[in-house]
């Protein structure tokens, strides 16, 4: 009976690496209310970046150890060892992180299952195609779960918690619900197992793309098999074909998610598939997000989750204008169009005018005469 919280992803990459225009995206995630942020840097000395999130974000941070490795070390993928995989964690973990994402869950047989599979997207999750890659190359197991003893007593003496990543989380709707997925799921709900027993906490990632028939089951399947964990899902992105907007997409799919028992959403901006998102997009994003756990907060229930929304109805209905920009999960655009296109009579808008349904009810309940021309 918690509220949903949402995430946030950014870090800079080869392409983009301005630390100062990341900065920027904290602080306007942290205004708008963001619950978590993950750094994702995937270039240059990402340490001191790292560390300043730390010190200087009140939300909790996140990290993705294994795209830390190859930047870490400076050298190429093929060329690591199990060692410096488990080091980084460690050392992310020294840093002060509160949570990291660790693809557990693939092993060797993976290897066999994808390519006998033939899913029509294959892995879409960066951290799962570098493991898979490092196992491919090196005929090794996975680090991080032939090491994953090692790894919860790093995460225990640090307190960190261990975000079971989804390395098999469909890319598309054809791969949505496959062998592969649901594999992978049963493996990570005895990871968790593995992990409460040395006391170390656990949430497990989710899909992914996957249509809206099929969100409400793998949520209470992941329920099942991973015994009530806390779910952290991307999206789900209910439609393959909207660049541009997956911001929408993913809206919907996670408040049908969270709805079903999800308990952590991470943000889809509308640069998904495209681009590095910029502070419009991560603002975009967060709105997003913060709409769907809203929406599913309401449904399921949870305590004063609907006072807001109460309070918005009331003033509504009563022209009362600043405590309608009080209860926007973002005041300024709602102002902002308003005060574009303001209307003629101050207690309606520039649609309706004289014509609004609120002003002709509230004056008909009163015995007034309703004037329209």
């Amino acid at each position: 009976m918690l509220k949903t919280k949402i995430n946030v992803n950014l870090g800079v990459s080869r392409d983009c690496k301005d630390y100062d225009v990341e900065m920027q995206k904290v602080q306007a995630s942290i205004k708008l209310g963001a619950d978590a942020i993950m750094d994702l840097s995937s270039h240059g000395n990402t340490q001191p970046f790292r560390q300043k999130l730390v010190s200087e974000c009140p939300a909790m941070i996140g990290t993705v150890p294994v795209y830390d490795a190859v930047i870490h070390y400076q050298r190429d993928l093929a060329t690591l060892t199990a060692k410096d995989f488990i080091d980084v964690v460690r050392l992310h973990a020294e840093d002060g992180v509160d949570f990291v994402t660790l693809h557990c869950g693939i092993t060797r047989k993976t290897l066999e299952q994808i390519k006998k599979h033939k899913r029509k997207m294959n892995i879409v999750s960066r951290g799962g195609s570098l493991v898979f890659a490092w196992m491919s190359m090196t005929g090794c197991e996975n680090p991080f779960y032939e090491y994953y003893d090692e790894i919860l007593d790093i995460c225990r003496e640090y307190d960190v918690t261990i975000s079971l990543g989804d390395a098999c989380r469909p890319g598309c709707l054809a791969d949505s619900s496959d062998v592969c997925q649901i594999e992978e799921l049963v493996r990570l709900g005895e990871l968790t197992k593995r992990a409460w027993a040395k006391d170390v906490q656990v949430m497990v990632e989710g899909p992914g793309h996957m249509p809206i028939d099929q969100i409400e089951a793998n949520m209470k399947i992941q329920q099942t098999i991973c015994m009530g964990a806390p779910f952290y899902v991307l999206g789900p992105i209910v439609t393959d074909i909207a660049p541009g907007y997956d911001h929408i997409t993913s809206a919907i799919g996670g408040a049908i998610a969270a709805s079903a028992g999800a308990a952590f959403l991470c943000y889809v901006t509308p640069a998904e598939h495209l681009a590095l998102p910029n502070v419009e997009d991560v603002k975009q994003g967060i709105i997003a997000s913060k709409i769907a756990a809203h929406a599913a907060d309401i449904a399921k229930k949870i305590p004063h989750a609907r006072d807001i929304d109460d309070k918005m109805a009331d003033a509504r209905r009563n022209f009362k204008w600043d405590m309608q920009w009080a209860c926007s999960i973002d005041p300024e655009t709602a102002k902002k169009i308003r005060d574009d296109r303001k209307p003629e009579l101050e207690e309606s808008c520039s649609m309706c005018g004289k014509f609004c349904a609120v002003r002709s009810m509230n004056k008909a309940l009163k015995d007034e005469h309703i004037d329209i021309l």
